[in-house]
């Protein structure tokens, strides 16, 4: 088996979006994008998961007016769950892929591994300039070892905790952030306190959304999670995974856990606003996921402060590829690079919280703040968050075993099967996809 080329260097920034995101506004659809638009000009296809917060920040209209001639006819995917799948098969066919694709983190190993003929190599191209602008470790993990770049980073996911502060007050606990903070040293802090919560709770309201959003808060602070520096599996032997799960299913048979499953229960996508869970571990693509479940009437409930004890987590992120069955590499790969610049990725976060990662983007973000989240210092909240991110290995199958361990925790919670039953079945259904 491999591994990502270079381990997944986040000292200085941490992985995003897409953790497997939701929701997002679609303007047209369309397959390889040669059409003509009535002007005569190029109509470009971009076809994504999730919120990568492009087309909310203007983007795409801001690049047509500076691009006489140019349409970009944009889609995207509810969850990336259901988004690859059906691009493997486009991409297998050599048909119906977009111009341009978005690619989450927990894919980019496969891609580098076994798509390298599937993908432009960015590298020949405009978009290729970008590539010194990033973390060694963002470049590295989208780069084969012939040295093709496959993806242009569009962002990274250092990580918080949100928590309506309302719902905590409530509960008689403290609400500024850092005195919050100053409660949770450790993630065996953050239960304890999810059992004070417990006991005076609002009703109808958990300390946490799910056993798998905490399960991958946990594991997103390690170094090797699913795969070690030699590319082998040791999901199943590694006890930071073991533990992480058995501290995850603890908090779902405690009670502490509002049985939702992340991006694919609509209960779960409502509960930001009807107040279902207080708390919620979220990585600064999430902020604007907030933003947009809870609404208005949000506004003013949200805050954020940083993990139990200061960790630097690590959840999500994604790249832009070109695939290669595109009629138009040439002005797709023009897009990739304008819509990865500094200036993008700072507009971006400042509508979405997506956190840049073009490290010339840094400054441009370290100062920002967020009013729907009572003022929160952003920038600096998720810019010492990835100042203080693992080193962390990538594998191929990444995804696949997470989704497993998260979907094993979820019936726990549902339906009440022990933490080591939920173990057992996973081990088997991993067997079974991936040996």
């Amino acid at each position: 088996m491999s591994t990502v080329r270079a381990k997944t260097l986040a000292a200085l920034a941490t992985t995003i979006t897409g953790a497997l995101l939701v929701t997002s506004c679609s303007t047209a659809q369309s397959d390889t994008g040669d059409e003509a638009t009535a002007a005569g000009g190029k109509a470009l296809t971009v076809s994504l998961f999730g919120t990568f917060g492009l087309e909310e920040a203007g983007l795409f209209d801001e690049y047509e007016k500076l691009n006489p001639g140019v349409t970009i006819q944009y889609e995207s995917t509810q969850g990336e769950n259901n988004y690859w799948p059906a691009l493997q098969t486009k991409l297998a066919s050599g048909n119906g892929a977009a111009d341009i694709q978005g690619i989450e983190v927990g894919r980019i190993a496969d891609v580098v591994a076994n798509q390298d003929d599937k993908w432009v190599d960015l590298s020949t191209t405009v978009a290729g300039e970008q590539t010194p602008n990033y973390p060694e470790w963002k470049s590295a993990a989208a780069t084969t070892e012939d040295g093709k770049v496959l993806g242009m980073g569009t962002d990274i996911g250092p990580m918080g905790l949100c928590y309506r502060s309302d719902l905590l007050q409530q509960a008689g606990l403290p609400t500024d952030p850092a005195q919050l903070a100053a409660r949770m040293t450790s993630w065996a802090d953050y239960v304890a306190l999810g059992q004070e919560f417990k006991a005076k709770a609002p009703a109808g309201t958990a300390w946490m959304d799910s056993a798998g959003g905490f399960y991958n808060a946990i594991v997103s602070t390690e170094e090797e999670i699913y795969y070690d520096e030699a590319g082998e599996l040791v999901w199943d032997t590694n006890p930071a995974v073991k533990t992480a799960f058995d501290t995850a299913a603890a908090a779902a048979q405690g009670g502490l856990t509002a049985k939702l499953e992340q991006f694919e229960d609509p209960a779960w996508d409502s509960g930001f606003g009807s107040g279902s869970f207080a708390t919620i571990a979220c990585p600064a693509w999430m902020v604007g996921y907030i933003k947009g479940k809870a609404g208005d009437a949000g506004s003013g409930k949200w805050n954020v402060t940083s993990l139990p004890g200061g960790a630097g987590g690590n959840w999500g992120g994604a790249y832009l590829g070109i695939p290669q069955s595109s009629k138009n590499q040439e002005e797709a790969a023009k897009l990739v690079k304008w819509l990865t610049d500094p200036e993008q990725q700072a507009k971006v976060f400042e509508v979405g919280g997506n956190f840049p990662s073009n490290t010339k983007a840094f400054p441009l973000v370290a100062d920002a703040t967020d009013e729907y989240f009572q003022n929160a210092p952003i920038g600096q909240i998720f810019s010492k968050a990835a100042e203080a991110a693992p080193t962390q290995v990538l594998g191929e199958e990444d995804a696949v075993v997470k989704s497993s361990l998260v979907q094993a925790l979820l019936s726990v919670e549902v339906n009440g099967i022990t933490p080591a039953a939920a173990w057992e079945s996973a081990a088997g259904d991993l067997a079974n996809q991936i040996g």
